[in-house]
């Protein structure tokens, strides 16, 4: 990989923090600690550090954060020679993501450096660690997810309610489905029951077409069962 630098030799990075919307409810701290390693390896490096970005509170899932916008804005345009992140999954949680993320640092010729794991993408052994260490966290969370669903299942087939208990009485809901099966909309139905002021299965005070629509497939899979 073509490593990009400044007329003096010196490589500029650009550090990026991030923590999820309940990181951040909770403390600072996790922005401050990623930020001090950062800070320290740019230092230890010998680097120009140019800039930190540490505004992003939002899931790695999703690539279209405006602080690591800002960050990769920086790079492409060439004002910044590398990225370096505290840890992996601070940066992406998606391993297609997190490819993308490597092809394009290939193409426009800017490095990233994960300090969690060692990776540096200024070498070719980095680059390969890089990848095998994005399989291995996509694995991870496709196992965590699998081992979710089977206990949800499980609980289901014990007979365990999940979500939030409705409190229809049966007399609504068997309003609700006599309406229906005599030809009614469902609008018609949620207008109905809104001008009698019978509340909804939470307690809400206004009933919706949609509503009505979830009251039904519930009584369906009742019967079902």
């Amino acid at each position: 990989m073509k490593r990009r630098s400044q007329p003096s030799g010196v490589v500029r990075a650009v550090g990026y923090a991030r923590v999820s919307t309940e990181e951040q409810a909770e403390s600072g701290a996790g922005i401050l600690a990623q930020l001090a390693v950062i800070e320290g390896e740019v230092e230890r490096r010998g680097w120009d550090l140019i800039r930190n970005v540490d505004v992003d509170n939002a899931s790695g899932k999703r690539m279209n954060r405006p602080g690591l916008a800002e960050a990769l804005a920086s790079l492409t345009d060439g004002h910044a020679d590398v990225l370096v992140v505290a840890k992996l999954d601070r940066l992406s949680r998606s391993m297609l993501d997190f490819c993308l993320l490597l092809d394009r640092a290939r193409r426009e010729g800017w490095s990233l450096v994960i300090l969690d794991l060692g990776i540096d993408l200024t070498t070719a052994s980095g680059e390969v660690m890089a990848h095998v260490a994005a399989a291995f966290a996509q694995f991870e969370r496709r196992l965590i997810g699998q081992r979710t669903r089977d206990a949800l299942a499980e609980k289901r087939k014990a007979g365990v309610r999940l979500g939030r208990p409705s409190i229809l009485t049966a007399d609504v809901v068997a309003r609700i489905t006599a309406a229906r099966g005599a030809g009614e909309t469902l609008s018609a139905i949620a207008d109905s029951l809104n001008a009698d002021g019978v509340a909804t299965a939470h307690e809400g005070a206004c009933w919706y077409p949609s509503t009505v629509a979830a009251v039904l497939r519930s009584a369906k899979l009742r019967e079902a069962v």
